[in-house]
């Protein structure tokens, strides 16, 4: 637990994506933020999602809100070894865009899922990552003010998440709109690293360093495993620091030189990432992945 408040958390506010986000990227300064909101809460592919992840947030050890928005199960649509970035976030390869077709290639593999029901919708990925993009904006801009420090996902989304991406892009626009600081933390894989690269043309200020607070973590982490919502790695370890910066814009392609600051890299089992998370079929990255292994089928 840090034991002094650094003076980038005052007036603070953490905007993560999904319920477990603000644990697994932000363990450092979950407990110590004024403010934390959560964006997304039901997922069309798992009906029971919803209601399990708001049952866990009003258990969390802190107040937590959640913005209560659906997921588009948009996780694995873009292109990563040549990503697009978007104003609505970053640009699908249009491969598996259908919930319907979605639904069919989890389907494919339904022998590794058990007791999970995929479920389709009446809109695409594409259509839902869309209109999320909208939502989140008008429902974020009243929340925010110019004197805050606002901590999100970083522009490459941590190891590689197409929501993550969208949620930094929407708060990129509201911050040269409204005019607040924008933070982003130090988490990135070797899939993200390409786009993320393209962040650092500049040498970037020094960051800030501050130390993971692990029992919170745990605390966090356990109250969602109690609930069946927790959609990471139950042997994942906690970082001892994790590193924050301001966030930075993206340099041309053709850009000579790039700085990277202090990043906390770390590389996914696909096999064993996949079979877990399939099994809990609890998270649009589960139906990402899903979706992945049938097409290499």
């Amino acid at each position: 637990m840090n034991t002094s408040r650094p003076p980038f958390l005052r007036n603070s506010l953490l905007v993560v994506c999904h319920p477990d986000d603000e644990v697994l990227w932000f363990g450092s300064i979950l407990r110590d933020v004024d403010r934390v909101i959560v964006a997304f809460q039901d997922f069309w592919a798992q009906p029971a999602l919803g209601a399990a992840r708001a049952a866990a947030l009003r258990e969390f050890p802190r107040p937590i809100e959640s913005l209560g928005l659906p997921e588009s199960g948009s996780y694995g649509q873009a292109d990563w070894a040549n990503p697009v970035i978007t104003e609505l976030g970053i640009g699908f390869r249009g491969t598996t865009s259908s919930l319907r077709e979605l639904k069919r290639r989890v389907r494919q593999i339904s022998g590794m899922l058990p007791g999970v029901t995929p479920r389709a919708a009446d809109a695409s990925v594409a259509d839902r990552y869309r209109e999320n993009a909208f939502a989140l904006e008008a429902a974020l801009r009243p929340l925010l003010r110019a004197d805050m420090n606002v901590f999100t996902h970083n522009p490459w989304g941590e190891y590689g998440h197409e929501d993550h991406i969208q949620m930094f892009r929407v708060l990129e626009r509201l911050q040269g709109e409204i005019g607040f600081a924008l933070w982003i933390s130090n988490y990135g894989t070797e899939r993200s690293l390409p786009l993320a690269r393209r962040y650092f043309q500049t040498k970037p200020e020094k960051p800030v360093r501050l130390s993971v607070d692990k029992p919170f973590c745990d605390a966090v982490a356990a109250t969602y495993q109690r609930h069946g919502c927790w959609t990471w790695a139950d042997d994942w370890q906690w970082f001892d620091d994790e590193y924050f910066m301001r966030a930075p814009r993206p340099a041309p392609r053709d850009a000579p030189q790039r700085h990277l600051f202090a990043m906390n890299m770390f590389t996914i089992n696909e096999e064993a990432h996949s079979r877990w998370m399939l099994a809990a079929g609890l998270s649009a990255a589960g139906v990402g992945l899903a979706v992945a292994m049938a097409e290499m089928a």
